[in-house]
């Protein structure tokens, strides 16, 4: 789903991180490899990394790795060198944002978010995957795609549902003709394999990789291709690999049906601040019946006309972010009592990604041939009718924006077998249990398959992926284990090893006090992940 985002140090010989002038590509690769590419660092065009002294460079990488003497792209990296003594020295570390389709170029920054000073002996490694941002080719099809005034989510008619499966056509064929190869090299494992590359060029033997939501998955594909070449590993929001895509993003309906009605009550238990309504279900009956007028009567804003479709997409982050209640609490009753379309749209293009279909044109690049998409539109229409009758707040929404899947213009492949095997120490992962991106049960799935992994639960958490956000507790075990290798002590059974209590709810404002063209990401977040571009 889209929407599309942060002790001593141990005294590490060089020889013991297996870091070396020059290192051949992984052996464990399951095709052969290019061989190291040779990185040449320059400024960075960013004015955010520059500020921080990051070097940046352009590695040229197969298109095909079956070929790896064949057509090259280019994977743009960046990095932020460790300030600690050499002795000292932790090695790279590898940060994804997520998506598929998320910037994570100017994610080498991360590393001065974690306490304790345990980001310091890292030298940090931001990227755009290939086909994303500031790589070449990047992928892009039809940048206004998102679009306004769209058709009904929910196809009540066969009219509605006509209507969607022309749009998404007409996407998949623009996709077809205006990328060309590309699309059929940006699987996970493509991905994977220009990592280790990287780390080859970088001249190390291991990586450290941090990931978030999608990019867990891209860390279980990459310690699956080379268990040998990892060291310490960060999962926040775990990707479940038995759901690998299809029924994957079926998993996400119901839990943010839920969120989003826990927004509702904390709305009417604000009632005084927001005017929405004294009980949830009133809150959640005046959405529904603004979302309807809407569709019945789109109003005007300075882009195009909003209707429903726009409504649903505008108050999304609900269900990812905790820390967007306030901003779209405001939104929600500024436009229902006082006709605001200004901050509605704003909120509408901040969660959409219209006018850049970047970040989208690649989750479907990568979702759709990762693996094998059912094809007959029955299953879906049946799958879907199922979880809209309990969750209707983003079930068919979350259908339209993945069926372009059904016929998308590249072959899929077969995904990697996640197993764990050869992985000798972590990952830590950090999973809040209501999270509806990635849902709970798959951090519960990766710890089994990975025999020494460590799971920090945050129960009754609604945000996703939230490490490095001011959760103290989630904060520290992570420097902790950045710093030493610590984690916490695995526990016998099929559960967390550890918990931490979520960060508290917030407190609203008076809507008159906040900027209501604030954008809906939170703070913290938004120094660190806002380029990102993560889709659902």
């Amino acid at each position: 789903m889209k929407r599309q985002l942060c002790a001593a140090l141990a005294t590490i010989s060089l020889t013991a991180l297996g870091l070396t002038a020059a290192t051949q590509a992984a052996s464990a690769a399951p095709v052969a490899q290019a061989k190291a590419p040779t990185i040449t660092w320059k400024a960075c065009d960013d004015a955010r990394l520059d500020a921080r002294g990051a070097d940046c460079a352009d590695v040229k990488v197969p298109l095909d790795h079956s070929k790896p003497n064949g057509k090259k792209i280019t994977v743009a990296i960046s990095r932020i060198k460790h300030t600690v003594p050499q002795s000292q020295y932790q090695g790279v570390m590898f940060v994804n944002p997520g998506g598929p389709g998320g910037s994570g170029l100017t994610l080498s920054v991360l590393g001065s978010y974690v306490p304790k000073g345990a980001g310091n002996a890292y030298d940090w490694i931001g990227f755009d995957p290939r086909g994303v941002g500031s790589s070449k080719p990047a992928v892009s099809c039809d940048p206004q795609y998102a679009g306004y005034d769209r058709p009904r989510y929910v196809p009540t008619s066969r009219k509605i549902e006509q209507a969607w499966k022309a749009k998404t056509n007409a996407y998949t064929a623009r996709c077809d003709k205006l990328n060309g190869p590309i699309l059929d090299h940006l699987t996970t494992k493509d991905v994977a394999k220009d990592i280790d590359l990287i780390r080859a060029g970088l001249g190390a033997k291991k990586i450290n990789y941090y990931g978030f939501s999608y990019g867990t998955y891209l860390g279980q594909v990459y310690s699956t291709l080379f268990p040998s070449k990892v060291r310490r590993i960060v999962f926040d929001g775990t990707v479940d690999p038995r759901g690998v895509w299809y029924d994957g993003n079926l998993s996400q309906d119901e839990p943010f049906d839920k969120n989003v009605n826990i927004w509702f009550g904390w709305l009417a238990e604000h009632d005084s601040t927001y005017h929405l309504g004294a009980t949830k279900a009133k809150v959640r009956k005046l959405f529904y019946a603004t979302q309807e007028k809407l569709y019945k009567n789109p109003v005007l804003a300075k882009g195009g006309k909003l209707g429903g479709s726009e409504w649903t997409d505008a108050f999304l982050y609900a269900g990812y972010y905790q820390s967007t209640w306030t901003d779209l609490g405001s939104t929600f009753s500024t436009f229902v009592n006082d006709d605001d379309v200004d901050a509605l749209e704003s909120a509408y293009l901040d969660a959409s990604g219209y006018g850049d279909d970047n970040g989208y044109g690649v989750y479907l690049g990568v979702q759709c041939t990762d693996t094998k998409w059912p094809k007959p539109w029955s299953k879906w229409a049946r799958d879907n009718w199922r979880i809209h009758a309990k969750a209707p707040f983003e079930t068919w929404a979350n259908a339209w924006f993945n069926e372009p899947c059904r016929h998308w213009p590249a072959k899929a492949q077969k995904p990697a077998k996640i197993t764990g095997k050869g992985v000798t120490t972590g990952p830590l992962m950090i999973n809040e249990t209501l999270d509806a991106a990635t849902p709970y049960p798959g951090s519960i799935e990766v710890r089994k398959r990975f025999k020494h992994a460590s799971l920090i639960a945050v129960p009754g958490g609604t945000t996703h992926s939230n490490s490095l956000n001011g959760n103290a507790c989630v904060d520290d075990a992570i420097a902790d284990y950045l710093l030493t290798g610590k984690l916490p002590q695995r526990k016998s059974g099929n559960r967390a090893d550890a918990t931490c209590a979520p960060l508290p709810q917030p407190e609203p404002e008076s809507a008159s006090a906040r900027s209501l063209t604030k954008k809906a990401v939170p703070d913290s977040f938004r120094s660190i992940i806002e380029e990102a571009g993560v889709p659902r």
